[in-house]
């Protein structure tokens, strides 16, 4: 049996933990050869040595090391970090950031990709995005405002990279069992003022219709099918899966 990604090169950001941890496991199993990147040179080159791939540690805040040339075939847009305050409060430092790592990286990376795809006549750009790219929700006003800035860049890509045999997807989860969103249980409970016991289910999932946090394997599995040969015609979308909070 063929493996769906054979020979592709794959880069994930983020990918030593988390979601991007699962797609480089996934794209790894399907054929892909990956290369990890992530701020954390250690754990990278840890899950590249046990994926027989590569690791790159990179901080993609520094935008002076994105200019590329990039040689892959899928590029997965998924380092991300959060911050909770209200807008009043929210530290303009923090607020930039986030936009850099969230969006000036992803179209820095983009940019460096393209040329190499549009040469192969074949490419996959993934963009992990949250339900929050189609949703506000309060004291998030950075991560709400990048992800809403995502979307834009994928359809813009999308579009650009048509005539080339390039595809561009944002995948949208609600919330994910991942380090990231454990790392923001304290900063929910200060800023809704409530005990930490009680976030999961008064803050996080209040607007999901099914009870429970996604899991990184499941994101994971989507993005295998969108990197592979029968996603050709999928492009320009957002693949929401958040147990039916936009359904409200």
């Amino acid at each position: 049996m063929t493996s769906e990604l054979q020979g592709r090169k794959a880069l994930i950001t983020g990918g030593a933990s988390g979601i991007g941890a699962a797609i480089a496991r996934a794209f790894a199993a399907e054929g892909a050869r990956v290369v990890i990147a992530d701020l954390d040179g250690s754990a990278a080159a840890s899950l590249a040595g046990e994926l027989g791939g590569e690791s790159w540690e990179v901080d993609l805040t520094d935008t002076a090391a994105l200019t590329g040339p990039l040689d892959v075939d899928i590029l997965v847009n998924n380092a991300g970090i959060q911050h909770v305050s209200p807008i009043e409060s929210f530290d303009p430092a923090k607020f930039h950031t986030i936009l850099t790592l969230m969006v000036e990286a992803p179209f820095l990376l983009i940019r460096a990709a393209l040329p190499h795809m549009y040469e192969r006549g074949f490419g996959r750009v993934i963009n992990i995005s949250s339900v929050h790219g189609l949703r506000a929700s309060e004291f998030k006003s950075a991560y709400v405002t990048a992800k809403h800035a995502l979307e834009g860049l994928s359809k813009t890509t999308a579009l650009e990279g048509a005539p080339h045999g390039v595809t561009s997807n944002c995948i949208n989860p609600g919330y994910v069992n991942t380090p990231l969103v454990q790392k923001q249980i304290a900063d929910q409970a200060k800023s809704h003022g409530i005990p930490e016991s009680e976030v999961v289910e008064k803050v996080l999932l209040v607007n999901s219709a099914i009870k429970r946090m996604t899991e990184p394997a499941d994101i994971a599995s989507l993005a295998v099918w969108l990197a592979g040969p029968h996603a050709s015609m999928a492009t320009g979308a957002s693949y929401v899966v958040d147990g039916g909070w936009s359904a409200r």
